[in-house]
């Protein structure tokens, strides 16, 4: 399996209690591809999103970011509209396990949720969850991925993961 990357992105903030609603709300549910549910990614909550971010950027948020229904919609319209990954003071259990089921790395890291400003420039080791600010110069450490949440994410997601473990068995 191949290793996670680096990330190096732009943050980009939001508050607490953002529900899966507000990521991608419930009107476009009708289409499950990434690239479209990207174009409706947080519109509510900050718009014209969509034309702003860049490939790699980070999302960093508060508490009980993606609360609300289990839609695994929510984290494939972040991962689609170009965030490398999240950052949150806490997660929604089911949200959690739905963005590293897609490949997408979510770090809980209250330090530096709170402590991160907009426009800054980080440099994320999903791996070790080491968070540097390059704007400020700081360094925070977010909660590591067990071993397995590594292999899944390093793969791509589940289903990439899968594919290669059977893939392995009958080779």
């Amino acid at each position: 399996m191949a290793e996670l990357q680096k990330l190096k992105g732009r943050v980009w903030r939001v508050g607490h209690d953002v529900d899966t609603d507000l990521i991608i709300a419930a009107r476009y549910l009708t289409h499950s591809e990434g690239d479209y549910l990207a174009s409706h990614c947080l519109e509510d909550v900050i718009p014209d999103l969509t034309a702003k971010v860049q490939q790699g950027d980070i999302l960093v948020a508060g508490k009980n970011f993606g609360c609300g229904s289990s839609r695994e919609h929510a984290p494939v319209a972040l991962k689609y509209a170009g965030f490398s990954c999240i950052i949150a003071q806490s997660f929604a259990r089911i949200f959690y396990r739905n963005a590293i089921n897609i490949g997408l790395p979510v770090l809980v890291a209250p330090e530096a949720a709170a402590a991160l400003e907009e426009g800054a420039v980080l440099e994320v080791d999903a791996a070790t969850g080491v968070i540097k600010d390059l704007t400020k110069q700081q360094t925070y450490r977010g909660e590591a991925f067990p071993a397995f949440m590594l292999e899944i994410l390093s793969a791509g997601g589940a289903i990439p993961y899968v594919r290669e473990k059977v893939k392995q068995q009958y080779v």
